[in-house]
């Protein structure tokens, strides 16, 4: 967005239909979020309107007289742009920016445009540019209609098709080599996780609503210090990072959150990383227990985890930000058994980490005698696995050690037999 109106920060007004089906406060808690949606992108909103309709309208998606009214509060306010809740078509928007004279756009757009503020690794800002060209290509028709009509036939073909079409293919060029360059990225990473998957240390991945607090978890578990902050969005590129200490190591790795109505857009151009999720053992699905709308959160991650077929693994629900909830009350649950914690105060951390061990794929406990020469092996003990005693020899070190199943056959040539082990209790 251009920046401007109060403050040095854009001017909006929001607007959304209620549907028959739809419940006043499920329309309200959408406006809601889509205020703070406008907040993250640097704007500020000054008025929101609600209409009762059993369909929106073709032309404007509003009927007549909101359209009218959302005119009135922009001047009023000196609004220079308005975000409808719900996607508008191409024609929609052209038709209620005309009617308006200030700038339309809707959630989908607002989204991609946070997402293009924040983006900082190129995989990001790749993903990104493909979902916002994506976006635009049926916008871009819509702008050119009216050029387009010269393309009747012979003597009446004009600027306007050849325009359209040019602006076409430099769009679909562009999102050719995008995606070009997004496999070649996908292939690096791919082989980073398979690297992963050979050390054998199992991997948690943090999943959760934007603004649960997953960035803040990971920083208190990883003593990592990465970017986070009470805003929509704050993370984008993915995060890997070991966890031990306590219980059994594990790779902690953070990714874009979830939202209600992510444009499909976003979910098919950060597929990529969101398929990521396959290669997790365990979800560490992080809530903002203090939020009001704390189930349709739940509901909104779990049915984006049915949709990149995630929703098989194994995981552990995370209350965050129980801190900030009135002394001597819980999270208020439907049937769901979750884990009470502060990532902030680094309150209820210790049962999280009991929870996620108990997830985690089964370990294997070894009697190993490593020579000094095999530095690399002992190394792995440590990386791993969960050192439980360690006596020095003269030319080896024998351990004690839990190990993730996996990473047993690394180990196997220098796993002490049964009859040595008793052979050297006896002794």
């Amino acid at each position: 967005m251009t920046l401007n109106g109060r403050r040095g920060r854009e001017t909006a007004v929001i607007g959304a239909v209620r549907r028959p089906a739809q419940q006043r406060w499920q329309v309200d808690e959408s406006l809601e979020e889509l205020a703070a949606l406008v907040d993250a992108a640097g704007g500020v909103v000054v008025a929101r309107v609600t209409q009762e309709l059993r369909a929106p309208t073709p032309a404007f998606f509003f009927g007549r007289g909101k359209v009218e009214e959302i005119g009135r509060l922009a001047a009023e306010h000196d609004a220079r742009l308005f975000v409808s809740d719900d996607p508008l078509t191409p024609i929609q928007e052209r038709n209620l920016s005309e009617a308006l004279r200030i700038k339309v756009i809707d959630r989908t757009a607002l989204i991609l445009d946070i997402f293009a503020q924040r983006a900082r690794s190129s995989e990001g800002k790749l993903q990104v540019e493909l979902a916002q060209l994506t976006y635009l290509l049926p916008r871009l028709v819509g702008q050119w209609t009216h050029l387009e009509r010269l393309g009747g036939g012979i003597g009446t073909r004009g600027p306007g098709e050849t325009q359209l079409e040019s602006d076409r293919r430099v769009i679909r060029r562009r999102v050719m080599k995008i995606r070009r360059e997004l496999g070649s990225v996908q292939v690096h990473r791919r082989l980073q996780r398979e690297g992963r998957r050979r050390t054998g240390v199992p991997v948690v991945a943090l999943v959760g609503y934007t603004n649960a607090g997953k960035t803040t978890l990971l920083n208190r578990l990883a003593g990592a210090s990465l970017a986070a902050a009470d805003r929509l969005f704050v993370t984008l590129d993915p995060a890997a990072r070991l966890v031990s200490g306590g219980g059994p190591a594990f790779i902690l790795t953070d990714t874009v959150g979830f939202i209600r109505k992510l444009p499909h857009e976003l979910v098919a151009a950060f597929r990529g990383t969101l398929e990521a999720l396959k290669d997790a053992d365990v979800l560490l699905h992080v809530v903002d227990a203090s939020h009001p709308a704390l189930d349709a959160h739940l509901a909104a991650v779990e049915d984006l985890l049915r949709e990149l077929e995630v929703d098989d693994r194994p995981t552990v629900l995370a209350l965050n930000k129980i801190d900030r909830l009135p002394p001597g009350t819980t999270p208020l649950l439907a049937g769901r058994a979750g884990t009470p914690i502060s990532a902030a105060t680094g309150q209820g951390i210790g049962a999280l980490l009991e929870a996620v061990a108990a997830a985690l794929p089964p370990v294997r406990l070894l009697s190993l005698r490593i020579p000094h020469a095999e530095g690399a092996a002992l190394a792995l003990c440590y990386e791993v696995g969960r050192v439980l005693g360690r006596v020095a020899e003269a030319d080896a070190v024998r351990l004690e050690v839990e190990v993730p199943a996996r990473a047993v056959g690394r180990l196997a040539r220098w796993v002490v037999p049964a009859a040595a082990r008793a052979a050297a209790v006896l002794d």
